[in-house]
């Protein structure tokens, strides 16, 4: 995957509002996030020929099998996150960097985890370039999570997992959300789970489509 990070002015205010309306269109009221959805250079996360798609409300390849989420659904999930007043912050799946940068604007800490390196290298790179600091990104199998810097007030998963790796509950903060996608090729929910005096709390939060969690690393 390629970036031009010359061309944060590429795409029209026009363009990026059109966005920010259709996903206030579909229930997103945090003025933070939708914010930074209309700021956040989402074109440049992906390989340039896809970049004029970039402001569609849908998720489009990035190479290596993966995709950059579903604007949406980065929206959706960020707003979750910061209803709890999240500050540190776990991801699991960079892949292209951009619901990381999301994360960067709106949070304090941001630690995320990438499976495959090629992604790794130019999600870093690009956020970098685009002046966030408030991030480390590690090269591991992201079902193992990064206990080293845990625990953390909530964790977001950014691919299907067969189940709840049983690691990503053991490193959420006393009142912290995990959110996941489970299920398979046909069916997938995100669960939202919460770390609480009585024990873990799941709830249904939607339907969804996610590519899968892969727990190797190749």
């Amino acid at each position: 995957m390629t970036t031009r990070l010359s061309g944060i002015g590429m795409t029209s205010a026009r363009t990026r509002e059109r966005l920010v309306q259709r996903l206030r269109e579909t229930g997103i009221r945090d003025a933070t996030v939708l914010e930074a959805m209309g700021k956040v250079p989402r074109h440049l996360f992906m390989d340039e020929a896809l970049a004029s798609r970039a402001y569609e409300d849908t998720a489009l390849p990035i190479g290596h099998g993966q995709t950059i989420s579903q604007p949406y659904m980065v929206a959706r999930m960020t707003e979750l996150l910061l209803a709890d007043g999240a500050r540190r912050v776990l991801e699991i799946g960079t892949g292209s960097g951009y619901q990381t940068a999301i994360l960067c604007a709106l949070t304090q800490e941001v630690y995320s985890v990438e499976r495959i390196e090629p992604l790794h290298k130019s999600a870093r790179r690009c956020l970098q370039e685009l002046g966030y600091r408030n991030f480390r990104l590690k090269l591991s199998d992201g079902s193992d999570g990064w206990p080293e810097y845990g625990p953390y007030d909530a964790i977001l998963v950014t691919a299907a997992a067969a189940d709840v790796p049983a690691a990503l509950i053991t490193q959420l903060s006393p009142g912290g959300r995990l959110l996941i996608p489970v299920g398979n090729s046909t069916h997938q929910e995100l669960l939202s789970i919460r770390q609480t005096a009585e024990g873990v709390v799941r709830e249904h939060v939607e339907l969804v489509n996610f590519v899968p969690l892969v727990q190797d690393i190749s």
